[in-house]
């Protein structure tokens, strides 16, 4: 190398091994040259401020025994330099133990901080956190020292973790920071989070909590700030893989955004969730309105909203764990399997009784796995994902208990938003039919059923994962082939109960239809009776499981008890 002589020892200095005998700068850096033994400098051929090339002799040492040897560095004594104090003292006001009162004040509502809840969803140790050291775009109107102390990471704690060793992207807003709004870096932050996610194929979970966007900013060039990423970059991500929402509190604007973005929504009991809070409500010239008023759970559950609620912060992330684990493919080991006896008297005997939809399927997939969604939505269809030995899957189910499981478009909407997370995420799909068909009426009718009923078809024919339908009791008309994709011919199987029965719509009301004029045509009110039933009777018959599987409409009629066997299908 060619370099300038800085610094050099003297001749006769005796020297530990690993000591610097001369140190040259060279392109503002410094080279020591050390020595290889422990020595004598013998001689020296070059002085301070000497310049040197390749080849150029320095000097002589003579290896001696050193008795006592002089430290050279203080590395391994656990001191550390000055610039890493600077850097830990730094990032020490982000974290809670440098923030008692907030912390107080955040724990007396019964609330979790920011970093609490991090630590509870990843398992330990994994968190790699992105721009703790950001401040808030405000130093124009705060001393640099005051937003060190009150604005940490500017209101976002985000990076990569793992969770059950799955490696996602997690973030969350800070409420304790200016009560969790959007800034100028927080924005920023997001950006490189969602960004990273996507160049990774990370799964991400947002805990949305917040105010929306923050008036106030003063750094930078912005008139609106219309160009931020983090609406796009997060829709793409939802595209391709799984984004989890949670909201513990007030959830509004920029906040609410993102929350409704995710493909599972979880909230606590206390959340509240609107496009709007009271500023911009007000701003807007519509009247002063508490944020209590502004998007409760009774709303947001009934409306779709919400897929999830629990009872607080702990919950939330125990459920955000669970449905990770489901909608990644995360593999259960050792699963508790249904007891397959329990399925022989799910359905009653007689067809007109209604049963729990919700213990059938409960006894046809891993015990304890099935998670429901959206419970209070489109109540005619269950929703959710559950585990066949242990692997994850789509379950669709009719419940009798709501409308006799007519779809209507809430439940239309419902299922085609399942359709298409199945399909997303590459998770199978376990039908449990029992409808007499799509919702009638003039009142359906006013809500768009037409194009629900039809874009659910559409989200049936994009289906290229493996599903299967079981009929536990009525498969009637379009509904009916809506929960098989299209057709009963769509699904890998379709397979019947002996409770099954089917026809192209409600069979009593086929009769009505297709023999109105002979029915009209019996005079004595009673034998019109007595001939109306007799063919209702005979349209069972013709309809019922076994009629189907021997004209091969179905592919059989099975014990309950298999109904399992015929599941794990989907899976080998």
């Amino acid at each position: 190398m060619i370099g300038t002589v800085v610094r050099a020892a003297s001749v006769g200095d005796v020297l530990p091994a690993g000591s610097p005998i001369v140190v040259l700068e060279s392109m503002k850096m410094e080279h020591p040259v050390t020595a290889p033994v422990d020595c004598r400098v013998d001689s020296l051929t070059v002085s301070v401020g000497d310049q040197v090339a390749a080849g150029h002799t320095l000097g002589s040492v003579i290896e001696v025994q050193v008795d006592a040897q002089v430290e050279t560095s203080s590395s391994g004594d656990g001191s550390v330099s000055a610039a890493l104090e600077e850097v830990l003292e730094r990032r020490s006001f982000g974290l809670d133990e440098s923030r008692d009162v907030a912390v107080a004040k955040r724990h007396a509502t019964g609330r979790r901080t920011a970093r609490e809840n991090i630590d509870d969803l990843l398992d330990d140790g994994t968190f790699l956190e992105y721009g703790p050291l950001v401040l808030a775009a405000q130093r124009a109107r705060r001393s640099k020292d005051e937003l060190i102390r009150k604005t940490p990471g500017d209101g976002l704690v985000g990076g990569i973790g793992e969770i059950d060793g799955v490696r996602c992207a997690v973030m969350t807003y800070d409420y304790m920071v200016l009560a969790g709004t959007q800034g100028h870096q927080n924005h920023r932050k997001k950006d490189r989070l969602f960004e990273v996610a996507e160049r990774l194929s990370l799964p991400i979970i947002v805990f949305a909590e917040g105010g929306g966007g923050r008036p106030g900013e003063t750094d930078g060039v912005v008139v609106a700030g219309l160009d931020c990423l983090a609406f796009l970059l997060l829709g793409r991500l939802r595209l391709t893989v799984p984004v989890i929402g949670i909201n513990t509190g007030y959830c509004f604007a920029g906040n609410a955004a993102l929350f409704g973005t995710c493909d599972v929504r979880i909230s606590t009991e206390n959340s509240y969730v609107g496009m709007a809070g009271p500023a911009m409500i007000e701003g807007g010239g519509l009247g002063v309105v508490p944020p209590t008023e502004i998007g409760p759970i009774t709303d947001q559950t009934t409306n779709g909203v919400i897929d999830m609620v629990v009872a607080d912060d702990a919950a939330a992330v125990d459920a955000a764990r669970e449905v990770l684990r489901s909608l990644t493919g995360v593999h259960e080991p050792d699963p508790a399997r249904p007891d397959a006896e329990l399925l022989l008297t799910a359905v009653p005997e007689n067809r007109r009784e209604v049963y729990d939809m919700r213990a059938l399927v409960g006894g046809a997939v891993d015990v304890g796995s099935f998670i429901e969604l959206r419970p209070d939505y489109g109540t005619s269809v269950i929703t959710g994902l559950a585990r066949i030995d242990g692997k994850p899957l789509v379950v669709i189910a009719s419940d009798p208990k709501h409308l006799g499981g007519a779809i209507d478009t809430d439940a239309a909407r419902g299922l085609k938003r399942m359709l298409e997370l199945a399909e997303k995420l590459s998770l199978p799909v376990a039908f449990f039919c029992d409808t007499p068909g799509f919702m009638v009426g003039p009142d359906v009718e006013r809500t768009g059923l037409v194009v629900a009923a039809g874009d659910l078809f559409v989200g049936g024919a994009a289906l290229t994962v493996p599903y299967v339908t079981i009929v536990t009791r009525k498969g009637y008309g379009l509904g009916a082939q809506a929960l098989a994709g299209g057709s009963f011919k769509a699904p890998i199987a379709t397979v019947g109960w002996p409770t099954s029965e089917f026809g192209g719509m409600g069979l009593e009301g086929f009769v009505k239809l297709g023999y109105r004029d002979e029915l009209a045509a019996i005079e004595d009110p009673d034998e019109r009776e007595a001939h109306y039933e007799s063919m209702v009777a005979k349209m069972y018959e013709v309809g019922k499981g076994l009629s189907m599987a021997d004209h091969f409409e179905i592919d059989d009629v099975i014990d309950p008890r298999e109904t399992i066997d015929w599941l794990r299908l989907l899976f080998r």
